[in-house]
């Protein structure tokens, strides 16, 4: 355990015995408790006890009534928040998340209300015992995720727990209980009822587990992929050619990629492997037995922006998913280029996943990983250099010697960077001189 998580789970421990203290009962819940029967680190501690919310405001100095109305509240220790949550059953629910209203119950009521039986455990700190009523540790130990109670009405409450269903079981490595995934296929539909941003977190967390692939087969099995994500369901059967492709087609391709990656990768990354080939279906030409998708990278961005705008990722995500999709064939040309060409490149930002997602696509497809050596050892030797003076001159200087704004003067300030990155301009009176040589007063327009 590191430093953090031990405090953490000191902090939560005195939440529950002050709780206990007042006279309450307080026990962990949910996957805390699933994780720490499956010997892995908890996230988070969320604390489930028979205090009503105001009980709960009332012995703790910093709260925060995020669900109130819900029986839930935040409470705030050492700037760490735990969510503490009143025993509660629920009514019916109409919208498709939440319920109309919540009654306060015991704690064998509250287990039967929540989405699966892995997440329905308490631990009592008291007894050092594990509470289970919906026969959680059992479906542990068959590695099941599996609803409690009627699937199908588990997911009529809450359709986006049909997303969470195969998160789960992809995060953890365990299987859906046949009734579970009857359910989810039967009504998949729904997920399209979802916001965004919630389908965007499930799928992120899905994206990020340690198999993204079985993932992505999964949902696609489910019938959940083509309602939130149809675009790379477009990727089966799009032919490619052979002698740089023998793997098959792009669908198989790109979850290659996906089963490449390390542990914990970055979502950027996962998010560029899975949409750097997604305009393949849409620039497929097949000319004198030769298939080419030209212009699949520029294509390739435009399609990318818009799906994570689509599902709400923030703008510096996006900026960075589409240029790793935009830039992931360049490495091909790395050997062709101008040493200034070169380095633009190098200073791309996060180059390193540039480099990987490069590395990843060759190892799904031909092998050959001469460009990633070369450009990962340039990318080495470009990171011990000092930064260069990109700025000797600008705009500014350009008008006092009499040329006019406009893409000329972008032009010109374009090639004095190229210059310095060749090495061939390195002070402020070279750049002038430069641009006096290389671009003389007949050209000022």
């Amino acid at each position: 355990m590191s430093q953090d998580s031990d405090k953490t789970l000191q902090l939560a421990t005195e939440i529950v015995e002050r709780l206990h203290k007042a006279g309450h009962d307080a026990y962990f819940a949910g996957g805390c408790v699933r994780d720490k029967l499956l010997g892995l680190p908890a996230k988070d501690y969320d604390i489930a006890t028979s205090a009503r919310p105001s009980d709960i405001q009332k012995l703790f100095p910093k709260t925060i009534p995020v669900g109130v109305q819900f029986g839930v509240i935040l409470v705030v220790e050492s700037g760490i928040p735990f969510e503490v949550a009143t025993f509660r059953t629920e009514g019916n629910y109409e919208d498709g998340r939440r319920p109309q209203k919540v009654s306060f119950t015991d704690v064998q009521s509250d287990a039967k209300r929540r989405d699966f039986t892995v997440n329905g455990l308490y631990y009592d700190l008291r007894t050092k015992k594990v509470l289970d009523f919906v026969g959680g540790e059992k479906d542990l130990q068959q590695k099941l995720i599996r609803s409690i109670g009627k699937a199908e009405d588990r997911f009529l409450e809450d359709h986006l727990r049909m997303l969470r269903a195969a998160r789960f079981a992809v995060q953890l490595g365990f299987s859906l209980d046949p009734e579970t995934e009857t359910a989810i296929t039967k009504h998949a539909a729904l997920i399209g009822k979802v916001s965004q941003e919630r389908i965007r977190e499930e799928f992120s967390k899905l994206l990020i587990s340690p198999s993204p692939a079985v993932g992505i087969r999964m949902l696609d099995k489910l019938g959940l992929l083509k309602h939130f994500l149809p675009e790379v369901l477009v990727l089966k059967g799009v032919e490619q050619p052979a002698q740089y492709h023998p793997e098959g087609d792009v669908f198989v391709h790109t979850l290659m990629l996906l089963e490449g990656m390390g542990p914990n990768p970055p979502l950027e990354l996962a998010l560029g492997c899975l949409f750097h080939d997604i305009a393949k279906p849409a620039t497929f030409e097949r000319a004198e037995d030769r298939i080419r998708f030209h212009g699949h990278d520029r294509v390739g961005e435009e399609m990318t922006r818009k799906i994570l705008k689509r599902l709400t990722y923030s703008n510096d995500q996006i900026d960075l998913v589409c240029a790793l999709v935009r830039d992931h064939l360049k490495f091909k040309d790395a050997f062709q280029m101008r040493q200034s060409t070169l380095r633009r490149f190098l200073s791309e930002e996060r180059f390193d996943l540039h480099l990987e997602l490069h590395r990843l696509d060759c190892l799904a497809s031909h092998k050959d990983l001469q460009a990633y050596e070369f450009c990962k050892k340039k990318y080495e030797e470009f990171k011990q250099l000092p930064p260069p003076p990109l700025r000797l001159i600008n705009g500014e200087d350009l008008t006092k010697m009499g040329y006019l704004p406009g893409p000329s003067m972008g032009k010109i300030l374009r090639a004095v960077e190229d210059a310095i990155l060749e090495g061939d301009v390195l002070t402020r009176e070279a750049a002038l001189s430069f641009v006096k040589a290389n671009f003389p007063r007949d050209d000022k327009k």
